[in-house]
Parts: structure tokens; sequence; C-alpha cells
């Protein structure tokens, strides 16, 4: 009976439970990006996009269900002085500084909107914005502290 499982290579291994910080923060921000991709796809074809979060609610008979409510996206560009867009990042309530005093990016055109978001999605997944998404993140924890 055990000779189908000798083939097998068995370690005592076990699954790491936590994931760390710097990795919570990229896919939070990662997650944020990715709506703001979706609204301006939405913004390029013309029509309205809302995002939903889920909320635990209860029933007239005292039993607490999860229900998707919608939640208004709020767009981190907007048109520049000179006719071209701006885009912040934002973690939290703080736009992330992308280098020492620019917190910025300037995009030519709407089209271009897209392609910037995804390239700045690749950054956070490679670790390139750890250090300013952590200083944003102690900024935005300082914030709660009585």
């Amino acid at each position: 009976m055990m000779s189908t499982l000798a083939v097998l290579k068995l370690s005592a291994t076990k699954k790491s439970q936590s994931v760390t910080p710097a990795v919570q923060r990229r896919n939070k921000l990662n997650k944020k990006i990715t709506e703001q991709i979706q609204l301006a796809k939405a913004h390029l074809a013309g029509t309205n996009y809302t995002g939903t979060r889920l909320r635990t609610i209860r029933d007239d008979d005292g039993i607490r269900r999860m229900v998707e409510v919608p939640k208004k996206v709020r767009a981190w560009w907007w048109n520049a002085e000179n006719g071209k867009i701006a885009l912040n990042v934002r973690y939290g309530a703080r736009v992330v500084e992308i280098s020492k005093g620019k917190s910025a990016v300037e995009i030519a055109t709407p089209n271009d909107l897209i392609p910037t978001l995804e390239l700045i999605k690749k950054a956070v997944d490679a670790g390139e914005l750890d250090i300013q998404l952590e200083s944003a993140s102690v900024k935005l924890r300082e914030g709660f502290v009585k």
C-alpha cells in the first residue's frame, strides 16, 4: 500500500503563514492601481466606473452577511496647466513621493495614461517604491495615533 507513495519525495516543510509588511503594502497599492486602470479605461470609453467593496450587514433576523456595495473611485490624475495630464500615486490618503521632491508624473495624452499606470504597477511589483511606501505607511499610521 505504501509503494505508491514511495515514489514521491516527502518533506516536513510548512507553508509560511505570514506575508512581509513590504509585500502587504505592494499588494495594497497594486489593488488601487488596478482600480485606477479600470477607471482610466472607462474614462477613455466615455463610461462611468464604480468600484465595489465588501460590507457586513445584519439581516432582519440578526444574521450577518457580506454584501458587495458600490464605492466611489477618485481619479489620481488631473489636467495640468500646461495642457498635459499629471498623475499622483496615492497610498491611502497620502501622495507617494516617487523621486525626491517630485510626486507627480507628467503624461502627454490621455491614451498614455493606462500604459503609465501599468508601468508604475510593474515598478511596485519589482519593489522599486518600497522605501517610499514604507514612509507613506508610517505617516499614515501616525494620523491614527492619539
